[in-house]
């Protein structure tokens, strides 16, 4: 084609008519290409006009979204391999029961709660999954993990009850856990409360996601490492799109595609609505997740429209519906959901050329003119695209209709997600829906409809669930626990360190590197640090076993030839997870439920600045703790002194009670190098060959010191494990006694106030306590009992035994870097008063002497707050207590350090 002048000069109705013969020049090529070579070779062309254009200056526009349109079209969809009328059944089927179970509970207990629309949302996703897909254990390590959407537990078990796990009274416990009956089942997914099914807790939203990621990611660890087989396991995650609006869901959107998971599959149920009302009523929610994960590097499969939107699709040869699509906001649709066929030939079909494309249809027509997530066909080939995709995590993103199903009180309505009842009418109404052979009589008592374990129903979902491996959920804990050291691997951390000043940061991480070299255990253990290795000393550990990543090492590190060179590696055994603490606890996560995923027995150390640990990731850790992971967190530069100069964000002095309440972690705070290889020794122990479901909370400091050999106590290893035992008792004939008791980072001062003591005629014994968690808790285990045996000797606890006024005289007094509640919960269950000191308020930018002055925990006060409980006890006169004040320079007017 010639051109004589420049078509800036031309009339404009020439040039628009050059323009539509030039593009369809450019299209029949393109088309030519794409039928004689294919789509690939018509794709590189494109991509190569892209390059061209963007270095000649062409303003190609970036685009992150496709048009609204399901990603595969109907002509690539492969045939449905199953029996698509009798899984219709099967869905209405367990669709019912879950209604009649959330329905009866509310009946039998009103308020008790439940959901019903998330699940019937959701159901086709899942049926297909559970049909088609899903892998059980049977499949040995090409097994599935799957993330359920937490508000959907009642159409699981509905399933289950149809595969004959569960009978109705189990179905008519949900939410009656306390029942008398007989056990219930729980209101969303928890392993702590039903270990034999659930395997992941998800209903923590946001949780779910980045859970996923990163357990995904430790799948192909493993298999890089050669502890697991490689396979075609896949990890599921099932979540809804208003959840997706909480950082842990996005956080770590792009990690996944870096670390290449095309093992991760995420189905983002788009109902279009959350809790109280639309997600993005003024925007398409979908379009904006398509952004947002392609964006990222994902593979994205759009299931927008079903196949009756094909025929008009198909006829519409201008265009129109696709630009219609386009305008289309997500209140818009909510409404279609609504009220169905009338409202959309109102207000969807709106132009001529619309009206047109739907000449003959009736509103029941237009009603069935559906969502792509309830279309069984579109299911099959997005899930059938997504375990095929390679190089790229894969995110499905399904468009639904909240209470599908449901009919007007709860479908697609604001009130979706908090509908628990449903009246008589509305029982029917579903049930016709459903068509489903229940009388009136049974309708009105809410029964629940099975057709039998002979049925054609029951028969498919068994048969279909044998083939893929059995079924599920179902979590199951078997794994070979190889031989662990026991006391003589660690009796060197019982001789002291000499003259050698080390933290327990620094005793912690030789404890690791000394297991790392373990020819037995040594390969389970997974170190995992999130960018603060050489802070913390672990460097070292870096060239020995090298940083995990799935690429290698693909350049040479600016250290390399020096002994401390910086080394990744495909089998690297560190995980350095980077900025991120919510990664970091997820991938501690992944390795600690391993022993019941894969059958893996990994031990996970999650070393992390103290502060930064459970504060900011304690969602995560009561996650942690329902599914029964195993292993080490661990809170470095612990305390709120010990860390010079950093400041108030930085110092930590709240850990001992956010560790406190998760009822099954063990919280310590050792002083002392041999007390942190007991526990760690009595970790391993515990949770991996005594098969406790368990795990450890351990503070250690950066504070260099002399480490002392162990003293000779009795039973030494049990009592640092159980959170107590006298360190060092006083040789003073002194008549004024008292017991300082100490934990971690505050032993020094305790020990130097032992000193000036004996300078005002106390004799005072210094008690090491490793864990006030474990003391307090078997206190009131002792008192429980003794409660409910009144007529039976009363016990007495350890903590009583060893502070009795027989074997500890004298006043009680604690020092923590801690805030002095930990101490405080002690009180009660003794026979005196304790005196705590603790560092409660915020940190300082300061140097640790004058942190300590600040916080009053420092060697001073600790002698004046004895002399205190010595006065209140009736052993002195308040002038001594006054001297000590004036001769140590405090002033008794300044504010507490909790007011500044």
């Amino acid at each position: 084609m010639t051109q004589t002048r420049p078509r800036a000069e031309m009339p404009a109705p020439e040039r628009d008519k050059l323009n539509e013969i030039e593009k369809q020049e450019w299209l029949d090529s393109l088309a030519y290409v794409m039928a004689n070579a294919g789509d690939e070779r018509a794709a590189q062309l494109l991509e190569d006009l892209d390059y061209y254009a963007y270095f000649h200056g062409a303003p190609i526009q970036f685009k992150q979204n496709t048009p609204y349109l399901n990603t595969i079209d109907a002509d690539q969809q492969p045939v449905y391999p199953g029996d698509i009328a009798l899984e219709l059944k099967i869905r209405n089927i367990i669709r019912w029961n879950a209604v009649a179970m959330v329905v009866r509970a509310n009946k039998n207990s009103d308020g008790i709660g439940g959901h019903l629309a998330s699940y019937a949302s959701t159901a086709e996703l899942l049926e297909v999954g559970f049909n088609h897909f899903f892998r059980g254990h049977g499949a040995g390590n090409d097994r599935d993990l799957i993330f359920y959407q937490g508000h959907i537990s009642p159409g699981i078990y509905s399933r289950s009850f149809l595969e004959g796990r569960f009978d109705e009274g189990r179905l008519n416990r949900f939410r009656r856990e306390l029942s008398k009956d007989g056990p219930g089942l729980s209101s969303y997914p928890h392993p702590w409360l039903m270990p034999d099914y659930w395997e992941f807790p998800t209903v923590s939203m946001g949780l779910g996601p980045i859970q996923a990621i990163y357990q995904a990611r430790f799948s192909k660890y493993l298999e890089n490492r050669k502890l697991k087989p490689a396979s075609d396991a896949k990890v599921w995650a099932f979540l809804g799109d208003g959840e997706m609006d909480e950082p842990q869901s996005v956080g770590a959107l792009r990690f996944a595609a870096y670390e290449n998971l095309d093992n991760l599959i995420f189905v983002l149920n788009a109902n279009l609505q959350r809790l109280d009302g639309p997600v993005r009523a003024n925007s398409k929610v979908i379009q904006e997740f398509e952004a947002l994960f392609r964006g990222a590097g994902w593979n994205v499969i759009k299931v927008v429209w079903d196949g009756k939107w094909d025929e008009l699709l198909n006829k519409d040869y201008n265009g129109a519906i696709v630009k219609r699509f386009e305008l289309l906001v997500d209140g818009e649709s909510q409404r279609y959901a609504a009220f169905g066929g009338k409202e959309l030939r109102e207000k969807f079909f709106n132009t001529p050329e619309l009206q047109k494309l739907i000449e003959g249809w009736s509103d029941d027509d237009l009603e069935l003119l559906n969502r792509g997530g309830h279309d069984v066909n579109k299911i099959y080939a997005a899930y059938s695209a997504a375990i095929k995709h390679k190089g790229s995590p894969t995110i499905i993103i399904a468009r639904t209709i909240k209470g599908y199903a449901l009919g007007e009180s709860a479908m697609g309505r604001n009130v979706a997600h908090q509908v628990k009842k449903l009246d008589f009418a509305a029982l029917k109404t579903l049930r016709d829906t459903l068509k489903l052979p229940l009388s009136d009589e049974q309708v009105e008592h809410i029964e629940y409809y099975t057709p039998g374990p002979d049925s054609p129903e029951v028969k498919y979902i068994k048969e279909h669930r044998e083939k893929l491996g059995g079924e599920i959920p179902t979590r199951i804990v078997k794994y070979e626990m190889p031989a662990v050291p026991g006391e003589d691997f660690y009796a060197e951390y019982t001789k002291g360190s000499g003259e050698r000043e080390v933290s327990t940061t620094m005793a912690l991480v030789q404890v690791i590197s000394k297991l790392l070299r373990d020819k037995e255990l040594g390969k389970l253990i997974v170190p995992i640090v999130p960018d603060e290795a050489r802070t913390f000393g672990m460097d070292a550990l870096v060239p020995r076993i090298g940083i995990y990543s799935p690429r290698g090492q693909t350049y040479t590190p600016v250290d390399s030839g020096s002994l401390m060179a910086y080394k990744e590696s495909k089998d690297g055994q560190m995980l350095e997870e980077g900025i991120t603490e919510d990664g970091a606890m997820s991938s501690w996560i992944a390795a600690g439920t391993s022993y019941a995923n894969h059958g893996i027995p990994t031990i996970p150390f999650y070393v992390f600045y103290s502060m930064f640990g459970l504060q900011r990731v304690g969602d995560l850790v009561w996650a942690a703790a329902d599914q029964r992971a195993k292993g080490f967190l661990v809170g470095a530069t612990a305390g709120r002194t010990t860390l010079a100069g950093e400041g108030l964000q930085h110092q930590d002095g709240n850990s001992i009670l956010q560790g406190y309440v998760v009822p099954n972690m063990k919280h310590y705070d050792p002083a002392f190098a041999y007390e942190l290889a007991a526990i760690v020794e009595d970790g391993i122990k515990r949770m991996y060959v005594d098969g406790e479901d368990i795990f450890y909370y351990i503070m250690v400091d950066n504070e260099n010191e002399v480490q002392p050999p162990a003293p000779d106590v009795e039973n030494l290893h049990d009592a640092i494990v159980k959170g107590l035992y006298r360190f060092q008792k006083s040789e003073s004939k002194a008549k004024l006694r008292a017991q300082l008791l100490a934990s971690g980072p505050a032993m020094g001062a305790a020990q130097e106030a032992v000193k000036l003591l004996e300078g005002y005629g106390v004799a005072a014994d210094l008690w090491s306590v490793t864990s006030y968690k474990e003391l307090h808790q078997d206190a009131l285990a002792v008192q429980r009992r003794n409660m409910l045996h009144p007529t039976e000797a009363p016990q007495v606890s350890y903590l009583a035994s060893q502070l009795s006024k027989e074997n500890a005289p004298g006043v009680l007094v604690s020092v923590s870097d801690y805030i002095k509640l930990g101490a405080d919960g002690l009180n009660g269950h003794l026979d005196r008063k304790l005196w705590t000191l603790g560092t409660d308020g915020f940190g300082r930018s300061e140097a640790r002497e004058e942190l300590r002055d600040f916080f009053e925990v420092d060697a001073k006060h600790v002698t004046v707050m004895t002399l205190y409980a010595l006065l209140r006890d009736g052993k002195i006169k308040g002038d001594v207590v006054q001297k000590a004040i004036s001769e140590f320079g405090i002033d008794p007017e300044r504010l507490a350090p909790v007011l500044r």
